[in-house]
């Protein structure tokens, strides 16, 4: 059975990362095979200069699979697939987060900050969103929790896509 998927969205500097941080280790600490996925703008950097990874990208190789004693990576220089493709590369996970695709058509939890840098949330009327994360009052039909209330969201998580 494929892994659900939830993807943590919010404007640039909300917090996802850290809402994902601990979130990931929470979850994990239930026992939870968790998988991510990251949405990276262009011209992230995948290794540094002049290290063999690199090197072969810059000699031309479409697409290079760095392998270690406990680390997979996989660079491919083309246009990236449907998200719901590259997910494949997790099915042995138990549930897959997702940081970014906010128009995708999965599953959100958006994080919103009341003094951050946007007025506004993304997706109040977006029909995939299942719940916030914020320290404002909003008006919303999804259940909403504190920045800090990373058990609750947990639990949350747990019942909706891991024990429905």
């Amino acid at each position: 059975m494929a892994p659900n998927i939830v993807s943590i969205v919010g404007k640039s500097n909300s917090g996802k990362t850290t809402l994902l941080e601990k979130l990931i280790a929470c979850l994990n600490g239930r026992g939870v095979g968790v998988g991510t996925v990251k949405h990276a703008h262009d011209g992230f950097e995948f290794d540094k200069k002049g290290k063999d990874s690199w090197r072969h990208q810059n000699a031309g190789a479409r697409a290079t699979l760095v392998i270690s004693d406990n680390r997979i990576v996989l660079v491919k220089n083309e246009p990236p697939p449907p998200l719901e493709a590259m997910i494949q590369y997790l099915q042995d996970m138990d549930l897959i987060l997702v940081e970014g695709f906010k128009t995708a058509p999965i599953n959100k939890i958006e994080i919103f900050r009341k003094d951050g840098p946007h007025e506004h949330p993304l997706g109040l009327n977006d029909g995939y969103l299942v719940a916030m994360v914020t320290d404002a009052a909003l008006e919303t039909t999804v259940p909403t929790f504190g920045l800090d209330d990373i058990e609750p969201l947990a639990d949350f998580i747990e019942k909706k896509y891991l024990h429905a």
